[in-house]
């Protein structure tokens, strides 16, 4: 397939695109570019593709395209809480615009990046499913669900829209993220000898790794249209349902010489949910992840050093909110987020 992968110089983009191509798919990228150099190690082979906000994507950007990969967004919770208004703009209507694009282009399939946060405060007993009641807490949350709403709402017998709920992601990516959980913390741990968890180490996370993410998206990118139109699936591993205090645990095993610190300042978090991966593994035969938390944390254990990561990179240029401060502050990008020349 000639396929478009919007994000792909973003931490998950960066994974996912030699994985299509390894594949046999043609990638086409699609990226504001505002992330693009946050590289650790050596930069990585993008594939050709467009500079442009995803806000003004235009017909001819989903031209001759035969599948569209939608991992565009603000992404994760506190740039969410920063700028909502800006989060509801990017993440859920240039979202849905872009998907209507596609659909107008005669574009059969798309896949969104959804997340397991549109679960949030399911708490921690029973397994959750993807029938499960929403509970969105946060606008990024929040946005993720409208989009897949609409998504339903334009999805008929040619444009089959699929809505991959991700897991809290993790593991090395030449475009690194730090400021997610387990990649966050093994950073600190190397960096100050201490797993630092803010929280009370109490809350269920769901966690994936990036390269688990980018092969369960092309597993789904040819799977049967009757398995996945228009369906939600969970993307991850039970084994990988862990609270942060165990996710802690394993990071001080992975780096010798550190020691868990739980302050628990910042309370009790409310998204805290364990989640059922199980409906994925039965559409797309043959699928499961094979990256558990452990080997994870010994992975990026083994890239931060190997790389030698710094202070100064883990804070700032590999923390998504740093980062676009950091480019307003310069005049790179105006209060919209967007890009200046």
């Amino acid at each position: 397939m000639r396929v478009l992968l919007t994000g792909h110089q973003g931490y998950l983009g960066t994974v996912m695109a030699p994985v299509l191509e390894a594949a046999g798919h043609e990638v086409v990228g699609l990226d504001a570019g505002l992330f693009a150099d946050c590289v650790l190690g050596p930069a990585p082979a993008d594939p050709p593709g467009h500079r442009v906000d995803l806000r003004d994507v235009t017909a001819e950007h989903v031209a001759g395209v035969d599948a569209v990969i939608h991992l565009a967004a603000l992404s994760n919770d506190p740039l969410g809480s920063l700028a909502p208004e800006l989060t509801y703009d990017i993440n859920h209507h240039a979202s849905v615009r872009l998907a209507r694009l596609a659909r107008d282009a005669g574009v059969r399939r798309f896949l969104y990046a959804s997340t397991c946060s549109v679960y949030g405060a399911a708490g921690g007993g029973d397994l959750v499913g993807e029938d499960a009641p929403l509970r969105p807490v946060t606008p990024y949350a929040e946005s993720k669900v409208r989009v897949e709403d609409e998504l339903h709402a334009l999805s008929d017998g040619d444009f089959s829209p699929v809505y991959l709920r991700n897991a809290t992601a993790f593991g090395f990516s030449p475009r690194l993220r730090a400021d997610i959980v387990l990649n966050n913390l093994v950073g600190h741990a190397l960096l100050s000898g201490e797993v630092l968890v803010l929280s009370d180490g109490t809350p269920w996370r769901p966690l994936v790794h990036a390269a688990d993410i980018a092969r369960a998206f092309t597993a789904a990118l040819t799977a049967p249209r009757e398995a996945v139109h228009d369906r939600a699936f969970n993307i991850g591993s039970e084994v990988n349902n862990v609270t942060v205090a165990e996710i802690a645990e394993q990071v001080a095993a992975a780096v010798p010489g550190s020691k868990v610190v739980i302050t628990g300042e910042t309370g009790a978090d409310p998204r805290s949910y364990r989640v059922d991966f199980s409906r994925f593994r039965a559409a797309v035969p043959g699928f499961d992840c094979e990256w558990t938390v452990k080997q994870g944390a010994l992975e990026l254990a083994d890239a931060y050093r190997a790389h030698d990561l710094t202070r100064e990179g883990f804070e700032q240029r590999f923390t998504r909110l740093a980062v676009l401060r950091a480019a307003t502050d310069a005049g790179a990008v105006d209060e919209t987020l967007r890009r200046r020349g």
